[in-house]
């Protein structure tokens, strides 16, 4: 059976929540087909194959966080906090969600997760070879180990500084000395 989905919209559902990496309840149902509600509830029926290491609930500052991160329109009237699912959880997704193609996308999820943890074990073992020349050559080459470290770092950890405007302070112009 040809991919339904390509493994990159796949892979850019999978988030880092709690150190873990999971996929969220409405991404999940998005890519079964069916609705948040429906997939809820066929977890809520099932729930004691859902352990903690398989799925928890967002809570409120986690759910805040995404909403900033990602935009207020994606999120619609959502009442509920999203559950995230980490991967053991979207395989057992499989055995609650009996079509089809909830087999087949599982399947895809899983390689998915699969295939970052694969790129995650080769980032590390970069980094592992990276301290190794390190200690080898001299200071000469810190800035070179210091610009791929920077490349190195995923975007959402490094440090932004502060962006927009201060309430309640006069802008200077530029144009007066």
């Amino acid at each position: 059976m040809p991919n339904l989905i390509p493994i990159e919209r796949i892979e850019n559902k999978i988030l880092l929540i709690r150190g873990q990496k999971v996929m969220l309840d409405r991404d999940l149902a998005d890519l079964y087909g069916v609705t948040t509600g429906n997939l809820n509830k066929a977890v809520t029926r099932n729930i004691n194959r859902f352990p903690q290491d398989f799925m928890f609930q967002l809570n409120k500052q986690e759910f805040d966080n995404l909403i900033f991160h990602f935009g207020t329109s994606n999120w619609g009237g959502t009442r509920k906090l999203p559950r995230a699912f980490t991967e053991q959880g979207v395989a057992m997704l499989s055995s609650v969600l009996r079509s089809e193609k909830a087999v087949q996308v599982n399947i895809l999820i899983v390689r998915a997760f699969v295939k970052l943890r694969g790129i995650l074990a080769a980032h590390k073992d970069l980094s592992r070879k990276l301290d190794e020349m390190e200690k080898k050559y001299d200071a000469q080459f810190k800035i070179v180990f210091d610009a791929i470290r920077e490349l190195m770092t995923p975007p959402s950890t490094k440090k932004i500084g502060k962006v927009g405007f201060v309430v309640g302070k006069k802008a200077k112009n530029p144009r007066k000395n």
